[in-house]
């Protein structure tokens, strides 16, 4: 019997990836019984429309349209308890700003079945194929900063080789029920960054381990979901989130030691962003840190 595998898409005006990132899937080799489920999170594009228009008739399809912006990690997990409440095994957390080869969903699987852990695959960059995005991960010391493995590098075959990694990307992870089951949904305080960060340390500390599946390879339209970095949004939901992660998962000490380098680092950018003109980044950044001392997340 073929067990249901799930691909996980949010789409918030994403019209412009969203029918080339379906088409990979289909194109996928899997032996699973393959489905995506799409969450629209309040989109004010025609990007919904043109889903239902696109793929409405299509029954490996379903379209979750949601009232207003809930955030990416709370419309990822309406989309995983729909797929597991209609019998899914498996979840593919995927951006729609990117495109799968057809067996990397295949291999991922494989993996899984091997290790039983959070798969993640080499992610290279859509518009520069030899270079890497991200090629599993680490974090780096008494900060707990998310670091990709491979960043930037042209892929010469040095991340070819599977194994353990700590950080799961959540560009592209796969989780199982029984993974769901040990470790939870995501942490939807969050909103927009750091859920992966705060996921693959809470996986750690769960016993379930991260496998790095080289095989595999996703290309990424790198900040397309999100609309890059330089946003004010942005820098508010990196400045709480960050905090707040750090304090979910450091001892008292360790945190009081995090928050001089993140005042230090939060300086800085201050600065830059003051000599550049940039005061509505400032203003996001004190904003950020004001709620995440008042206990107050979800949406800027």
């Amino acid at each position: 019997m073929e067990e249901r595998l799930s691909v996980i898409l949010v789409n918030y005006n994403g019209r412009d990836y969203n029918d080339n990132c379906i088409k990979s899937i289909f194109r996928s080799t899997v032996g699973e019984k393959l489905e995506v489920v799409i969450v629209d999170n309040a989109s004010t594009d025609e990007s919904l429309k043109e889903l239902k228009n696109n793929w409405g008739e299509d029954g490996r399809i379903h379209i979750l349209p949601l009232d207003r912006n809930y955030g990416f990690y709370k419309v990822n997990n309406e989309g995983i308890r729909w797929a597991l409440e209609n019998g899914s095994k498996y979840f593919l957390l995927l951006n729609n700003d990117t495109e799968i080869e057809p067996d990397a969903i295949e291999r991922m699987l494989a993996d899984y079945r091997r290790t039983e852990s959070i798969v993640v695959p080499k992610v290279l960059y859509a518009d520069r194929p030899d270079i890497i995005w991200c090629a599993g991960g680490s974090f780096s010391g008494i900060i707990k900063k998310a670091c990709q493995r491979g960043l930037n590098e042209a892929d010469r075959g040095q991340y070819d080789e599977s194994g353990r990694c700590v950080f799961a990307n959540g560009c592209c992870m796969l989780l199982s029920d029984k993974i769901i089951e040990k470790s939870g949904f995501l942490d939807e305080r969050f909103f927009l960054y750091y859920e992966d960060t705060e996921y693959s340390l809470r996986a750690a500390k769960k016993g379930i381990p991260i496998s790095y599946c080289a095989e595999a390879r996703v290309y990424h339209k790198v900040n397309g979901s999100t609309k890059g970095n330089q946003r004010p949004e942005n820098a508010y939901y990196i400045t709480r989130n960050w905090l707040l992660c750090n304090k979910i998962h450091m001892n008292r000490g360790r945190f009081c030691l995090f928050c001089i380098y993140f005042l230090l680092n939060r300086l800085a950018w201050t600065v830059i962003w003051t000599i550049q003109g940039k005061g509505d980044m400032v203003k996001a950044v004190y904003q950020g840190v004001k709620d995440f001392k008042n206990g107050r997340y979800g949406k800027y």
